[in-house]
């Protein structure tokens, strides 16, 4: 356990030196979040029904996205290791002391803190200081808050896990970018990153609740603005933590799989 946490915090701390990319970061996922907003702000101005969230809490929704990108995001990668399994070098990987599914896996989680940390408290700072209706409001208690924490701390486990996956299916495929595609393309909107869930027909968000992509993004922000109540999210927390051990356990039988049928050449 102690290498796999020096693993993490090295890479932590690698992660941390890139801050001129996060300055750029942050006023690209500024200009997104305001023109989101205001789509859908002109989408709610033109709807005839009752709009199944509210205005504010679709703000919240849109702005939690901005801030925890990193968090989120499939096609968030890292080529190193899609490097070390087309070119072979993952021979290198094979001689370490550690297995390799956690080994990797805290690397990927490191990466995505250390993205997150850089972005998240100037954005955090900037949009609680916009006008109304950009403006994020504040969640409505401190239990919806301290839940809010803990799903969105195991949103990113499960994202991490989905994303191990994608590293996984290489070895058979040796096609990085077929496998993010497949995985980030369908996992961005099934999460609701492109049609926030609520505002997706009834069978479709049915279909979204029998996945996992939904509960690493959808289920945390709306957790937030208290749309989802404590009683629902704690029971929301019960079926994350079931994906996550799903997920993972699926990951490393393929990963034992995956390794037992590698075969390297060269001198």
């Amino acid at each position: 356990m102690t290498a796999y946490l020096s693993v993490w915090r090295l890479r932590f701390i690698h992660g941390l030196q890139y801050r001129a990319a996060a300055l750029a970061g942050i006023a690209t996922q500024l200009f997104f979040g305001l023109i989101f907003i205001m789509i859908l702000m002109a989408f709610y101005s033109h709807s005839r029904v009752e709009p199944p969230i509210a205005l504010e809490d679709l703000v919240a929704y849109i702005w939690l996205q901005q801030m925890f990108l990193g968090f989120i995001a499939l096609w968030f990668r890292d080529p190193e290791l899609f490097k070390l399994i087309t070119s072979g070098n993952i021979a290198y990987e094979l001689c370490r002391p550690c297995r390799l599914y956690p080994f990797w896996y805290m690397k990927l989680l490191a990466q995505r803190v250390s993205s997150v940390v850089l972005r998240c408290f100037p954005l955090l700072l900037v949009i609680f200081l916009l006008p109304e209706p950009y403006r994020m409001k504040l969640p409505p208690s401190p239990v919806s808050f301290g839940l809010f924490v803990a799903a969105l701390i195991l949103g990113l486990l499960m994202v991490v896990a989905i994303s191990m996956l994608i590293y996984i299916s290489v070895f058979w495929t040796m096609s990085p970018t077929g496998s993010t595609l497949l995985l980030a393309v369908a996992g961005e909107f099934l999460s609701g990153m492109i049609i926030p869930v609520p505002l997706m027909p009834l069978w479709l968000q049915k279909v979204t609740s029998w996945l996992p992509f939904r509960w690493s993004a959808d289920f945390p922000f709306r957790v937030y603005s208290g749309q989802i109540p404590p009683v629902d999210a704690m029971w929301g927390i019960a079926i994350q933590v079931l994906w996550i051990a799903v997920l993972i356990g699926f990951g490393s039988w393929c990963m034992r799989r995956a390794l037992r049928q590698v075969v390297i050449q060269g001198g």
